[in-house]
């Protein structure tokens, strides 16, 4: 009986260390990567920016909500991702983008890059306040988001170029 009982005792005394083993090393570990980007970060990614010409500067010198996200743009490429966490000023800011465009600017084209635009700021603004978002997959969301603005701008300056062409049709 003696036996018996010791038997189990060591048997109780191996399963629970196994445990505790277990518990202090777990299998499935999460790793906590840093989602903070550095501007050299940033700076290194590989994409044309287009920058607005004179005509379009002044075509648009009113449309507020363009240079408030010209200045989110400015932040991000510092590393400054704070725009991105008030969803509400996001949502007004992107619905009075729409609204409040200038006629002179205001085409299907560029109806169409506002659109991937939104697109992109939704999409930055959810992985940006992700925690389980790698750096890798921020970047790339953040590249993504530069283009489409850079496309907007890129868009604007040749539907003005092409108003300011005055292409004689022969008779």
């Amino acid at each position: 009986m003696n036996i018996k009982f010791l038997s189990i005792v060591s048997i109780f005394i191996l399963i629970s260390s196994c445990k505790k083993t277990e518990e202090n090393n777990p299998v499935n570990t999460v790793e906590n990567t840093s989602q903070e980007l550095s501007k050299n970060e940033i700076s290194e990614l590989d994409y044309l920016d287009f920058v607005l010409d004179e005509k379009t500067e002044q075509a648009i010198e009113n449309w507020e909500e363009y240079y408030q996200i010209q200045d989110a743009i400015t932040n991000v490429k510092e590393g400054d991702l704070v725009f991105f966490n008030e969803k509400e000023t996001i949502k007004t800011l992107l619905t009075d983008l729409r609204k409040n465009i200038p006629e002179s600017v205001n085409t299907p084209a560029t109806l169409a890059r506002i659109q991937v635009l939104e697109t992109k700021i939704y999409k930055l603004e959810s992985l940006s306040n992700l925690s389980t978002t790698s750096k890798e997959t921020l970047k790339s969301s953040i590249k993504e988001f530069l283009v489409s603005f850079s496309n907007l701008n890129f868009q604007m300056n040749k539907k003005l170029e092409k108003d300011s062409n005055n292409i004689q049709k022969p008779q």
